[in-house]
């Protein structure tokens, strides 16, 4: 818990004085009995009218001093838990963002969420109970032994039978409850999940009339956590009334022992409510561990992503490490991209995805990479951002190992188109500036024109200022492809020139027909001719008039060359050339 509560050090101070307006207001508690109990003894018994009304005035005094002291507490307490819980969201989010895929990938996507809303919640609500509610159950238990004793020597030996009692049954409460309560939080992340697929995947349970199939999933889900939260509800249901049971048995054992005593009805009433604070408190207890309970499993699921090494640790960590460094080529020195026997294998995988792969490309250079499914294509897009970092070998970027240079600044020279059309809720203009902030309308438009995105755009009423929805929902996929396509070229308009730019294009144009797909080969090299491009595609009119063509076949090289030298000297070109074109090769 040590990771989630570390936000909470700067509202110490904030906390403290809470915590002494809650001493204040359990002392004032406190001191009520006892001045009841002089009342009923020296005052109504002894029938002294001023007396009675001088520790009336006394009383109400103390309420009031009470009453102040709850307020401060109150306000106090929620100040500082509204704004730390503020702060442990900021972070999750914040490390999440900072997390490499490798890391990512570990945690369900849906459990992420559940941990930045409900568990950051639940950590939240525990620290502002314990600043207005918790630490008040130690002060009234205590500070009531300490008073009732020196109300009555001979009556608080009750509390040694009772006090053991009601300590064993909280004890109980708390073992058998934190299993529970951990299984509740991972049936709601399971709910998460399943809602978070359907959302994902509305349009094909449409298209295929999958509503009762994911109907029943949700019922099944929903139906599991409310089992799970009933059992632990129903546990600590058979442990609420046994505390009861033992409040009331203590108060009868000190009636009974008070009238044995002889002891005097000011003394006596005192003493039960004492009692009655005490046994209170004591019952307090079990809600507060079992609040606990809910909180630590919230915090161990935080602090499992808080703990999770982050990119720049990585980063640092591999910069630490000593490994070879021989001198660069010329040709290592010149603007290009290259990659030197690369190997990398999936955490977890049994084989490597991509083995000993090997080529360079030049500034302004236009390659290819075509292959099967699971021949490795995406992965090998996604080694050159680090998204993650290879098993064996290197990736120079203008002679550098890309390990070697700043995630900010090596992501900074890269544009990358993914395969899947990501869009953000927002306008056109918003959404193609988050390839580059500070992007004129003139360099907006310049990058949808070349993205054969401008006509579609202008025809829309609001042009620029065309909403979009969440995902694209509201764009064809064809549409979406092509603002992403823009989305990424505005971010190489103007960019540094004396360091090498990539675009990496990972199949962005499987929704484009034959003539816009050639119109935005032609546009890309002419919007953006100094960088590097590598244009991943499963069709081979895609590639064809790259300037080299990379082929991929499980996971390894097959071959590198332009179309007609493929042709004649690639088995594996061939095959997909035939497949697609249904007529055998020739150069």
């Amino acid at each position: 818990m040590r990771g989630s509560l570390y936000s909470l050090k700067k509202y110490l101070p904030i906390a403290a004085v809470s915590l002494v307006a809650l001493s204040g207001e359990a002392v004032c508690d406190l001191l009520q009995p006892s001045l009841l109990a002089r009342m009923i003894d020296e005052g109504i018994l002894m029938r002294a009218e001023p007396v009675v009304r001088a520790l009336t005035l006394r009383m109400l005094l103390t309420a009031f001093l009470g009453m102040l002291c709850a307020i401060s507490r109150a306000a106090l307490s929620s100040h500082a838990s509204q704004r730390f819980g503020r702060d442990l969201r900021l972070r999750l989010y914040t490390k999440i963002q900072n997390l490499p895929l490798p890391e990512a990938d570990r945690f369900d996507r849906a459990s992420l969420v559940t941990r930045v809303t409900n568990d950051a919640q639940q950590v939240q609500g525990f620290v502002n109970g314990l600043m207005r509610f918790y630490m008040r159950a130690p002060i009234l238990c205590v500070g009531g032994i300490i008073m009732a004793a020196t109300r009555s020597g001979r009556m608080a030996l009750s509390l040694a039978v009772v006090l053991p009692i009601a300590a064993t049954v909280v004890a109980i409460s708390t073992k058998i409850g934190y299993p529970y309560f951990y299984r509740v939080q991972l049936a709601l992340d399971n709910l998460n999940g399943v809602m978070r697929e359907y959302l994902s995947g509305v349009r094909v349970v449409k298209a295929f009339n999958r509503f009762a199939m994911e109907k029943n999933r949700f019922e099944e889900s929903n139906e599991r956590l409310t089992e799970t939260s009933s059992s632990a509800a129903r546990v600590l249901a058979c442990f609420g009334p046994l505390v009861s049971l033992v409040i009331n048995l203590g108060v009868a054992l000190v009636i009974w022992l008070g009238g044995r005593l002889g002891e005097e009805p000011g003394k006596l009433v005192a003493f039960i409510n004492y009692m009655n604070q005490i046994l209170f408190s004591m019952s307090m207890f079990a809600n507060i561990f079992n609040q606990l309970v809910r909180a630590l499993v919230s915090a161990k699921r935080i602090d499992a992503v808080l703990d999770a090494s982050d990119g720049e640790a990585s980063s640092l960590a591999f910069a630490a490490y000593p490994r070879e460094s021989p001198t660069a080529s010329p040709r290592d020195c010149e603007h290009s991209l290259r990659f030197e026997h690369v190997t990398f294998q999936y955490p977890g995988a049994s084989e490597p995805q991509l083995a000993d792969i090997s080529f360079d490309a030049g500034r302004g250079e236009t390659i290819g990479v075509i292959g099967s499914t699971g021949a490795g294509k995406s992965t090998l897009v996604n080694l050159i951002p680090r998204f993650y970092e290879i098993t064996d070998g290197r990736i120079l970027l203008d002679g550098r190992d890309i390990r070697d240079i700043d995630p900010v600044e090596l992501r900074g020279r890269i544009a990358l188109v993914p395969q899947t059309s990501l869009l953000f809720t927002g306008t056109i203009a918003q959404n193609v500036r988050w390839g580059k902030e500070d992007a004129s309308e003139d360099e907006i438009w310049a990058a949808l024109a070349a993205a054969q995105a401008e006509k579609f755009v202008r025809a829309m009423p609001e042009g620029l200022d065309a909403m979009i929805g969440r995902g694209g929902v509201n764009l064809s996929g064809g549409q979406k492809q092509r603002v992403t396509i823009a989305r990424a070229l505005v971010r190489l308009d103007g960019s540094i020139r004396d360091k090498s730019t990539a675009l990496l294009l990972d199949d962005c144009a499987s929704a484009l027909d034959a003539n816009t797909e050639a119109a935005l080969r032609t546009a890309l090299r002419a919007y953006s001719p100094g960088s590097i491009v590598l244009m991943i595609s499963q069709r081979v009119r895609s590639v064809r008039q790259c300037d080299r063509i990379l082929v991929l076949d499980d996971g390894r090289l097959a071959g590198i060359g332009t179309h007609d030298e493929l042709i004649r000297s690639c088995d594996v070109y061939k095959d997909i050339y035939e497949s697609q074109y249904g007529r055998a090769a020739s150069a």
